[in-house]
């Protein structure tokens, strides 16, 4: 399976809230670095910070807008939805991610505006 089609299954399974199914995704000691929040490592954490917005989320969607890529590394322009306590919240995101030759993610890099999202969460 290539780098592409592995990013796309990672999206379209978001919206399922399955932490664990997502977390499967990603190599044991992937880097996921939500900009401009610290990074962080390994599976453990990935889980700790993608249940932090999927948990409390009654819907979540990665829509890819557009998407671009050569060999391993993945470019993608989204629109990450929740509704969070009963708030509908839409973030344009910037995501990168590097997949390895076993279909794995092992970085995640998302950029995107903080003030947008507390803006719509409060």
């Amino acid at each position: 399976m290539n780098s592409e089609q592995i990013v796309r299954d990672f999206c379209n399974a978001v919206p399922r809230r399955d932490v664990k199914a997502l977390v499967a995704f990603f190599t044991p000691d992937a880097v996921y670095h939500n900009i401009p929040i610290a990074p962080v490592v390994g599976h453990e954490a990935i889980e700790s910070v993608l249940r932090q917005f999927l948990d409390p989320s009654s819907e979540a969607e990665f829509e890819i807008v557009a998407l671009a890529s050569v060999e391993n590394t993945v470019l993608t322009e989204r629109i990450d939805r929740f509704v969070l306590n009963g708030k509908k919240i839409e973030l344009p995101v910037m995501g990168a991610f590097e997949v390895t030759a076993e279909g794995k993610i092992s970085a995640w890099r998302d950029y995107f505006d903080m003030a947008s999202f507390t803006k719509q969460a409060s």
